[in-house]
């Protein structure tokens, strides 16, 4: 018997795979790092968010193995039954100090922080307003919270402006990536918390990509930011700190309130204790990691220069790990991702819906772990290529 609606989705199958949109998953057979082994093959992999080096470190499988001893595998509860353990809830005031808050929140993901954040602080009576390059989690809160949601040009603070002066709501709620995975800038963080101030709103940053990276490790928070109360402030951990989760810095009151209001936290099941226990390695690692960025940053300044001369594409500017070089149509972005695999290197093409259309792109990823001749290679590829 015929079924139209498994029909209608093998058509849009063919559709995806006619326009260079269908995607598969690469198969890993080694630990994270620059050099992996994916479906069977080894390549270097300019991939990964794992900036520092650190998922496969040893001093966090150490404590893998060690916290394994203390608390088992998994944590059996939501955190407001019995699955709060201390690793939990040490890791929770460590991160909170090193960025400079006064409280924190762990969630098992960063995807769940942001509906559990953005849920929790607004309802039908507020407004929510988004850049638009904002990751797909925030635009997901937004329209799941029930608030009027208003975005506004990438980066374009006029707008946002004159868009906050309209607003009628008691509750207004500014969201914004840090730094923004698909194009590498950072948000003007201060002029951001200048706009909060004169419309009172709060301002919650989304940290994905800047923990660990920018301001020693603590991530893209000014000093003004971590001094005001408005600002609510997002570290994904399963970057560059290598491991999973993510964690909200914020006011005592607020970091209570979603304890009471976030659901994605009141109704999931605490994530593993000893995943905590390696955040509080990574912490560590973090803090010292000084000489890990500077090798990351010279890796970001090498790529740069050597990529200067290309003539097909263009890379946008970055001084992040996340280097974007747009090829334009998905087409060009797909050959030339498959012929740098050809070479054995691994460097995803990135297309619609995840950029806009007509900006497909390599996005290059560079990692502390990395060496001096894996870049050399990827810069010597993609001029061969080209």
């Amino acid at each position: 018997m015929s079924f139209a609606a498994l029909t209608r989705l093998e058509i849009g199958l063919a559709a995806l795979k006619a326009d260079q949109l269908d995607r598969r998953r690469f198969v890993l057979d080694s630990p994270q790092g620059p050099h992996v082994t994916v479906n069977g093959r080894r390549v270097v992999s300019f991939c990964s968010n794992d900036y520092l080096g650190l998922a496969a470190d040893p001093a966090l499988v150490a404590a893998a193995h060690a916290a394994l001893d203390q608390c088992g595998v998994g944590a059996g509860a939501a955190h407001l039954i019995t699955g709060h353990h201390r690793f939990h809830h040490d890791f929770e005031a460590a991160f909170a100090g090193f960025v400079g808050k006064p409280a924190a929140l762990l969630f098992s993901t960063g995807y769940l922080a942001n509906l559990g954040v953005v849920t929790a602080l607004v309802g039908r009576h507020g407004e929510v307003f988004a850049d638009k390059l904002n990751h797909a989690s925030l635009v997901d809160a937004a329209q799941l919270s029930g608030a009027t949601f208003t975005r506004y040009r990438h980066g374009d603070l006029a707008q946002l402006e004159a868009r906050l002066a309209k607003c009628a709501a008691a509750d207004k709620l500014i969201v914004s990536d840090l730094v923004f995975s698909m194009d590498g800038d950072v948000a003007p963080v201060d002029a951001l918390v200048d706009l909060a101030e004169r419309h009172d709103a709060w301002l919650y940053l989304d940290d994905a990509h800047g923990f660990g990276v920018l301001n020693e490790g603590r991530g893209g928070l000014t000093p003004r930011a971590r001094e005001s109360d408005r600002v609510i402030y997002l570290a994904t951990l399963g970057k560059a700190a290598g491991v999973a989760g993510a964690a909200v810095a914020a006011h005592p009151a607020v970091i209570a309130w979603l304890v009471n209001k976030a659901r994605p936290y009141v109704y999931t099941t605490a994530s593993p204790p000893l995943l905590a226990a390696c955040l509080l390695e990574s912490l560590r690692q973090i803090a010292a990691g000084a000489a890990r960025r500077e090798r990351l940053a010279q890796h970001v300044a090498t790529l740069r220069a050597g990529l200067a001369g290309l003539k097909t594409g263009r890379l946008l500017d970055s001084a992040t790990p996340i280097q974007p070089w747009v090829i334009g149509d998905n087409a060009g972005a797909v050959r030339i991702s498959r012929a740098l695999l050809q070479r054995g290197l691994l460097v995803p093409a990135i297309r619609t819906p995840t950029v806009p259309a007509g900006t497909a792109r390599l996005r290059i990823t560079l990692s502390a772990a990395h060496s001096e001749a894996d870049v050399a290679q990827l810069v010597e590829a993609l001029h061969a290529v080209v």
